[in-house]
């Protein structure tokens, strides 16, 4: 069984943790583990291998962790999102129409693993049957941030054998949300109708789900199947160029396949699970950074989250509040209402786009940097390379830069001459001249970096040769 991963999201729901290139997949709020690896590690047990499905965007990142637990996956990166039909579709067709595949989202928290195994087993028996299985939790709470199956409960043993689907619900009001779970509660006498919440996981032949596409929505096929005939492909990865997958029909999986199909069954599933959708989902899960300073005044039951290192929070007459302080924004709301943290978001994008891309600190395949000062005519930068790599070769045509290197050793490409740079030792960079930075050691090179210049936004690059195969915009 192979395990395709479904790793994009535009990184909204946890702002200002995370962000467009720094979704909350990769955050690593989990023991120094982010949900992205617990997702790999926890499907390792009962998978072979995975399929890792994103947007370009986050490849690097995405490799970095999966190379950090030691395990190894494909990648077929999306120019464009399509949402999950068109991606599925995509994966599936890498693989034999034989081959079961087990789909699961990249950021999701499931701390019952052995019943896990259990319910993924089961759902493996019935996909070798031609069905097309999902997971339906068990609601603990009338909660309205899940989408409901509807099911009919005929017997005990069916619901071991898997339930047949009477109806996709989107997410409901808090009113129907209480009555599907006070239906619940009513279990007898059979048949009898229970809801579960929609976990967004499925499992079944890839060559059954693609004809199941074909069938309900063939324009979506038909869309994936041209932009999948004109990939590109390069060691463990795919592309899906940009003309090609721009024209992919967008849609959910259930919208085109699951609420139409008749071959689908739903394995109730008990695995405390938690998709970790809001703050209040998340603190759920994590307790207030200990090594926060916290001086409250009439203030209790509040959680605190920095990523600011010796920063004291004070508080006065604050009950029942969420304080997330990163670098460079702040969130501060009630609990129970976390879920409008879209909202806010949906007001930053017209006024601080920035803020819902980008941390101060961005990684890159060769490493991070760190935005330390951003004014007008000068930033100042601390950039990180990783051992053996090295940013491209590029040029500027409106900043000049100087390099001080910090600790490592940094070899430096100027025009036609080469050298090394030491620590304590600096280098500059005039305006429109052709360079980079590359790390030949076994240590991490550090170095603070000061652009001057009349502009010294990312998208002043002009890349000449790049290891990475990047086309535009940033270092």
């Amino acid at each position: 069984m192979i395990n395709i991963i479904l790793c994009g999201g535009s990184g909204t729901r946890l702002w200002p943790l995370s962000r467009k290139l720094m979704p909350k997949q990769f955050l690593k709020l989990f023991n120094d583990k982010s949900l992205f690896q617990l997702t790999i590690e926890r499907n390792k047990k009962v998978t072979t291998s995975n399929i890792v499905v994103s947007n370009e965007e986050q490849y690097f990142i995405a490799l970095d962790q999966v190379e950090e637990i030691g395990e190894s996956a494909k990648f077929l990166l999306e120019s464009v999102a399509k949402n999950t039909a068109p991606a599925i579709a995509l994966a599936c067709m890498e693989l034999d129409s034989e081959d079961i595949v087990l789909v699961t989202p990249s950021d999701h928290l499931i701390k019952n693993e052995e019943e896990y195994k259990k319910v993924v087993n089961k759902a493996k028996e019935l996909a070798q049957e031609n069905y097309l299985v999902t997971f339906g939790i068990k609601p603990t709470e009338a909660n309205t941030g899940y989408g409901y199956i509807e099911c009919v409960v005929s017997s005990n043993q069916q619901v071991e054998n898997g339930l047949d689907v009477k109806k996709f619900h989107e997410k409901p009001d808090l009113k129907t949300a209480k009555k599907y779970l006070e239906i619940n509660t009513t279990h007898y006498p059979l048949p009898t109708t229970h809801y579960f919440w929609n976990s967004g996981m499925f499992c079944f032949k890839a060559g059954v789900f693609l004809d199941e596409l074909k069938e309900h929505s063939p324009e979506i096929y038909e869309s994936v199947k041209e932009a999948y005939k004109n990939r590109k492909t390069d060691n463990n990865q795919t592309r899906i160029p940009f003309e090609y997958m721009e024209k992919i029909v967008e849609d959910s999986i259930d919208y085109a396949v699951m609420e139409k199909s008749k071959k689908v069954k739903v394995i109730p599933s008990d695995i405390d699970w938690n998709d970790v959708g809001s703050f209040d989902s998340l603190i759920d899960e994590i307790e207030s950074i200990e090594t926060i300073e916290t001086i409250e005044y009439e203030s209790q039951n509040n959680f605190y989250y920095t990523d600011t290192k010796d920063k004291v929070i004070a508080t006065i007459g604050l009950e029942d509040f969420i304080v997330v302080d990163t670098k460079d924004a702040i969130l501060i709301t009630k609990k129970n209402q976390t879920q409008k943290v879209k909202e806010i978001v949906n007001q930053i994008k017209t006024t601080h786009y920035q803020l819902l891309t980008t941390h101060s600190l961005v990684h890159r395949p060769w490493g991070t940097y760190e935005t330390l000062i951003d004014d007008n005519g000068y930033k100042i930068k601390r950039i990180i390379v990783k051992p053996q790599k090295r940013l491209s070769l590029q040029k500027h045509f409106h900043r000049n830069e100087h390099w001080i290197v910090v600790s490592g050793t940094a070899k430096v490409t100027v025009g036609k001459e080469e050298y090394l740079v030491r620590p304590n030792e600096s280098t500059y960079i005039k305006m429109g001249e052709e360079h980079r930075l590359e790390n030949p050691g076994k240590i991490p090179v550090v170095l603070i970096e000061a652009q001057v210049g009349q502009y010294t936004g990312e998208d002043d690059i002009i890349r000449i040769s790049d290891d990475y195969k990047r086309e535009k915009n940033g270092k």
